[in-house]
């Protein structure tokens, strides 16, 4: 996958009732009616494979309230684990905080590269809760349109620059209002980007996450991976 980069544009909206937030509460409603996600403390465990490569478990912590994220990844070579939270952060390479500058660049172990990735999972795990976010503008009309051969509700989603400069399109369910799938565009004119498809969910709690997304390129449709959640718990709501 390219790094994901969350542009304001005259039209969208990020308060007020429209038709696409007013589908967008009811697709937040459908992953999360009790509202869990946004003070919560979860745990969830990921297997991560790739057409090119091994594949990775990783476990990941969300304390959302206090802001802390901790991530355990377990490679063929190696464990890497980092905790960031509103103090500071440490990563360790197998266990250790001491590691040369080749195994740095390597595993890319830096606080830099940990706060990308608690924003990267943040962001993809935590929708559409994530829609709520600060800096996240809604085109006011809803999209009616075919993803995967089915018949879906989109809404276009772009975001402030401090944000990101991508341009999303999340896809609902006509039906149930769940999330069916989602892409973005780094320039939608160019077409360039990746679509994510969604498969199963996990139910914990009243709380229903995707259980596997699969991604490719928009322009070539090139498959790029699957991230499958194994597990969810919910530490404290």
């Amino acid at each position: 996958m390219t790094a994901l980069s969350l542009a304001l544009s005259a039209g969208p909206t990020a308060a007020g009732s429209s038709p696409s937030s007013e589908l967008v509460e009811q697709v937040i409603g459908f992953h999360d009616p009790q509202g869990l996600w946004q003070d919560g403390i979860f745990r969830l465990q990921l297997d991560e494979t790739r057409p090119d490569g091994p594949s990775r478990e990783t476990t990941l912590l969300f304390d959302n309230a206090r802001g802390r994220f901790e991530i355990a990844t377990q490679r063929e070579d190696a464990q890497i684990d980092g905790v960031l939270d509103r103090d500071g952060c440490e990563v360790r390479l197998n266990g250790s905080t001491q590691f040369n500058d080749e195994e740095k660049e390597k595993y890319r172990l830096s606080c830099e590269r940990l706060e990308w990735l608690r924003n990267y999972y943040a962001y993809l795990w935590g929708l559409p809760m994530k829609l709520h976010d600060e800096g996240t503008f809604l085109d006011p009309d809803v999209l009616e349109t075919i993803y995967q051969d089915r018949p879906v509700q989109a809404v276009r989603v772009i975001y402030d620059p401090e944000v990101g400069s991508d341009v999303w399109y999340f896809y609902l369910d006509t039906e149930t209002h769940a999330l069916a799938g989602y892409r973005f565009f780094h320039d939608e004119a160019k077409g360039d980007g990746e679509y994510i498809t969604l498969e199963g969910q996990v139910e914990v709690g009243g709380l229903r996450l995707p259980k596997a997304r699969a991604w490719y390129t928009n322009a070539e449709d090139r498959y790029l991976g699957t991230d499958t959640l194994v597990s969810l718990e919910i530490l404290s709501p």
